[in-house]
């Protein structure tokens, strides 16, 4: 396994591969790895012949008074993981080299960035989609993977891949969650014991609406006020948003169908977590 940190040595060497006609599979992190990235990369294994990962906290996807200086690292860990995986690249980029002194220009994708998340974090997803084509520069993979929790991410990353027209296959991949059900995130490392049991709502409530769905309902505003009750009896919980959404324009539904999708942002204490279930589809356990 290589680790590279220099931009254009990164370039240069999946530039070879590519010559040689290898195809690239690749999971972009920013680290922290935890079983959902690991099956991310297990995926990634069985896509490609190469296999590239990237470590980089990205700046530019934080807003003021989030947690970009406490966020989770810890490359050692990382790098052997990955090396157990079968990485055969670990990029791990300095800041002043993606960002260097003057960088102006970014990428925004319309009409998917507005909302959910976008509300509560204006301009995360520029960054997001920015550090992304960057990397899809850099490295040109074939396919890239994404975890399904950050649904919205996916959404935004799969608009602007069609958009730009990337040749890259951006593949969602399916939530991996903890034996009790928590969705798996680097965050979970900041809930305390309280905060970490009533962080069970989120689950609980998917399955509930599952549960309604199920049943027959097919009134959003029934199945959401079902959800928000259920949050709502934990009192560390402060709801950003619970909606059911179009899962491509991600716009909000009146009826639940097959194309619905139920998205949740929820703070505890000072943890935002997020979570989503396709409502048509089995809840994973």
């Amino acid at each position: 396994m290589e680790i590279i940190r220099d931009v254009q040595e990164m370039q240069r060497r999946c530039g070879d591969l590519r010559r040689q006609g290898k195809r690239i599979a690749f999971v972009p992190t920013m680290g922290y790895l935890h079983e959902g990235h690991l099956s991310l990369l297990r995926e990634g294994r069985r896509q490609g012949d190469v296999l590239a990962l990237s470590i980089f906290v990205n700046p530019i996807q934080f807003g003021a008074g989030e947690d970009f200086e406490a966020y989770p690292r810890d490359l050692e860990r990382d790098c052997e993981l990955a090396r157990r995986e079968g990485v055969d690249l670990v990029f791990n980029p300095k800041r002043d080299d993606l960002y260097p002194e003057g960088f102006a220009t970014h990428v925004t994708v319309s009409g998917l960035t507005e909302t959910l998340c976008g509300e509560s974090r204006p301009g995360h997803f520029q960054g997001v989609t920015t550090v992304v084509c960057k990397l899809f520069n850099i490295i040109g993979p074939d396919v890239a993977l994404f975890g399904r929790k950050d649904f919205q991410q996916l959404a935004v990353i799969q608009r602007m891949a069609r958009d730009l027209d990337l040749a890259v296959e951006i593949r969602g991949m399916p939530i991996v969650r903890e034996a009790d059900g928590l969705a798996m995130s680097s965050r979970n490392v900041y809930l305390g014991p309280a905060e970490r049991n009533q962080a069970l709502a989120l689950v609980d409530s998917l399955r509930l609406a599952r549960r309604l769905v199920v049943s027959g309902a097919r009134r959003a505003a029934a199945v959401l006020d079902a959800v928000e009750q259920r949050i709502r009896r934990e009192p560390l919980a402060e709801i950003d948003y619970i909606r059911i959404c179009h899962q491509e324009t991600l716009q909000e539904m009146e009826e639940v169908t097959p194309d619905s999708v139920l998205l949740l942002a929820v703070r505890f204490g000072k943890t935002r977590l997020i979570d989503n279930h396709v409502l048509f589809e089995e809840l994973n356990p």
